[in-house]
């Protein structure tokens, strides 16, 4: 069984070119063609329609041929990082706040890694249409070099 999760935290969105480096500069990941070792990723609210790049693909151990589905996802995530991931997701939501979230997800494979979560909510005018950011693999920080 795991300790309570070591990163959890909501920050204000003037905070997101800091927290969030590759939300501001991604076009060189989309130009080289290479994924980056952090994955990008979108949400829309108005249908929950997810978009990931490779890495998030990856992370999740999804092929990225077949259609994403929130629901889905979400059912990767364990218990107790599902709890506090949509915990943070509604602030964020409701509040126009980012969040950062260390969680666990079990992969379709069996395989179980820890995920850096950054998001931020994305405006349109001044309603919040999409939250996006990015997920990495931290499972060498928590389990150690594989």
């Amino acid at each position: 069984m795991f300790q309570s999760l070591a990163l959890t935290h909501s920050w204000p969105l003037y905070e997101a070119a800091e927290r969030i480096p590759a939300l501001v500069r991604p076009t060189l990941a989309e130009q080289t063609g290479v994924a980056a070792p952090i994955g990008l990723w979108t949400c829309r609210l108005a249908d929950e329609a997810l978009d990931w790049s490779p890495a998030v693909h990856a992370l999740f151990g999804l092929p990225e041929d077949e259609p994403l589905v929130r629901a889905l996802v979400v059912s990767l995530y364990l218990p107790e990082s599902r709890l506090q991931m949509e915990a943070l997701r509604a602030y964020a939501i409701k509040h126009g706040r980012g969040f950062t979230l260390d969680a666990r997800v079990r992969r379709p494979d069996g395989d179980r890694r820890w995920m850096r979560l950054c998001a931020v909510p994305i405006l349109d005018g001044r309603r919040i249409v999409r939250l996006a950011g990015t997920k990495q693999d931290v499972t060498a920080e928590y389990d150690g070099p594989g």
